[in-house]
């Protein structure tokens, strides 16, 4: 192929550009903030408004890797990605995500009620704006401040079925917003060099492996304060708290093993990798187990 041949994206690069793996967590925490909403929306419009959540975070991650591209190209495990891989031109990537995220805010509107649109639309505007642009190239604690972007799911569930925001839909998103950085500061410290590489300011760059070990530990903390607040503060019954007493016993357990490693050799980062990978499975659990309650409740 030569320069003046133009780029033929298919399909899969369309797929790609929108974070599907990424994307999957976030539709089940849209997911379950409706389902646990005390209005039950009709079939159809209940998948409209998950389908939205998902239309929307994947115009956020397009326009994500619209404008990081060249950061893209500079790391091992983003190298790939059709924009630094040369398989997509960045203004089909940049018509693809505005469009996108544009469908889905006015689908959202239309569907259910102009407050979860609202939402929607500054969930994609503060990963983008907020997140993408301002923060992530600029300072350590990026990933603090950004990872709002990524709790407004459980929000927009919520208020697509009841046309409002109360005490435990903010809490659902507290609850993703205080696990994103311990969850990003694990992965970041078994791939340093690649954000170092890209000049990105994650905090293992910027601080060094101890500090980042400290800061998880201390954010696991308030992390687990709001993992349980639902059920402290009675708004869940049984089956959610003692799943969120097990799993947040779990977390500490294995970010206090992540504190007391030494090691500076990511290949032999195993309670990083490990941490990371069950903090995954431990926001899946823990808001699989809020349905649960919801569904089949046992009390208080």
């Amino acid at each position: 192929m030569t320069a003046a041949e133009p780029l033929t994206a298919d399909w899969r690069d369309l797929l790609a550009l929108t974070k599907p793996r990424v994307m999957t967590l976030v539709v089940f925490t849209g997911l379950c903030g409706l389902i646990v909403a005390p209005v039950r929306l009709p079939l159809v419009l209940a998948f409209t408004a998950v389908l939205c959540i998902a239309l929307g975070a994947g115009a956020a991650a397009a326009l994500n890797q619209w404008y990081e591209a060249d950061l893209d190209a500079l790391m091992k495990r983003t190298a790939g990605r059709p924009l630094p891989g040369k398989r997509m031109d960045k203004q089909a990537a940049l018509h693809f995500g505005v469009g996108l995220g544009a469908f889905s805010v006015l689908l959202m509107g239309l569907a259910t009620n102009v407050l979860a649109a609202g939402i929607l639309a500054v969930s994609i505007l503060f990963y983008v704006l907020i997140y993408t642009v301002w923060l992530k190239r600029r300072t350590a604690q990026n990933i603090v401040i950004g990872g709002a972007a990524g709790a407004f799911p459980p929000l927009i569930g919520w208020a697509a079925a009841t046309g409002d925001v109360t005490l435990l839909p903010i809490l659902l998103f507290a609850i993703i917003f205080l696990w994103t950085p311990p969850h990003f500061w694990a992965l970041s410290l078994f791939i340093k060099s690649d954000y170092a590489a890209a000049g990105v300011p994650m905090l293992p760059v910027v601080s060094g492996f101890t500090s980042t070990r400290r800061h998880i530990a201390l954010y696991t903390i308030p992390m687990i304060a709001a993992a349980m607040a639902p059920w402290v503060l009675r708004l869940t019954g049984l089956v959610y708290g003692m799943a969120a007493i097990l799993l947040n016993l779990v977390f500490a357990a294995m970010a206090l093993r992540v504190l007391r490693n030494r090691t500076r050799d990511t290949a032999a980062m195993q309670p990083e990798k490990q941490l990371f990978a069950y903090s995954i499975v431990y926001l899946f659990a823990l808001f699989g187990a809020l349905v649960a309650d919801r569904l089949m409740p046992i009390g208080m």
